[in-house]
């Protein structure tokens, strides 16, 4: 451990101490394995994409300290991979399952696994290998991290062409499917004009609001048009 200089710690700012003290405590602890895990959303549990698949394998790599959001790949924040970021020390080892569980684009990750690695922390991704500082470690990841991208965006491409041939259905409706189709809610419109909401409810199962909100929708295309 270093001696204290009690004169040099009083000469220092405080973002000085702060990094003096993390100089210290990196000195003192041993190596640690870190584990970083992330899903899209806390229901997530797709090809071995869930928190659980992916915290059980990075445990099983070695990681005794394991980090994990639930947020999107292009969200900005970030908060357990951001306090991770702040533990890591050289000599530390970061593993994942995926090399997009960190980064989504080839620059981001390109440039955040080299900050990793010029600090002397070994970055392990589970599908490709340990990733090192030499020259075909850099093109390796360089290269993966192109395909990667490339991925995602084949996979939003597909999405819009998707949406573009379902919007040329002539019972496209943007947004959640319809629960009912036009015939259950129109039958139940008939039904209306005899019996009471709530016995519309029970012989049809649509709810009291879905109809309340056909009945204004009908209202207003009487109005709108004249009929």
């Amino acid at each position: 451990m270093k001696d204290l200089d009690l004169e040099k710690l009083n000469r220092m700012s405080a973002p000085e101490l702060k990094d003096y003290i993390g100089d210290l405590y990196s000195e003192q602890r041993e190596n640690i394995v870190f584990g970083y895990c992330r899903v899209s959303t806390r229901g997530q549990a797709v090809d071995g994409n869930s928190l659980a698949s992916q915290e059980m394998a990075v445990r099983q790599s070695g990681a005794t300290c394991i980090y994990k959001d639930a947020y999107t790949g292009t969200a900005t924040a970030r908060p357990e991979f951001t306090k991770l970021l702040h533990e890591l020390r050289s000599g530390d080892t970061l593993i994942v399952t995926k090399l997009d569980r960190i980064a989504r684009s080839a620059a981001q990750g390109s440039s955040l696994i080299q900050g990793l690695l010029d600090k002397g922390i070994t970055v392990n991704v589970l599908n490709m290998g340990v990733i090192d500082d030499s020259p075909t470690g850099r093109l390796m990841m360089n290269i993966l991290l192109s395909f990667a991208e490339f991925e995602r965006d084949m996979i939003l491409e597909r999405t819009r062409e998707g949406k573009r041939i379902a919007r040329e259905k002539p019972d496209y409706r943007e947004g959640r499917p319809l629960k009912f189709t036009r015939q259950q809610i129109s039958h139940a419109m008939d039904l209306l004009e005899n019996h009471s909401y709530n016995q519309v409810v029970r012989m049809t199962g649509i709810s009291k609001s879905t109809l309340m909100r056909a009945k204004r929708t009908s209202r207003n295309e009487v109005t709108k048009y004249g009929i």
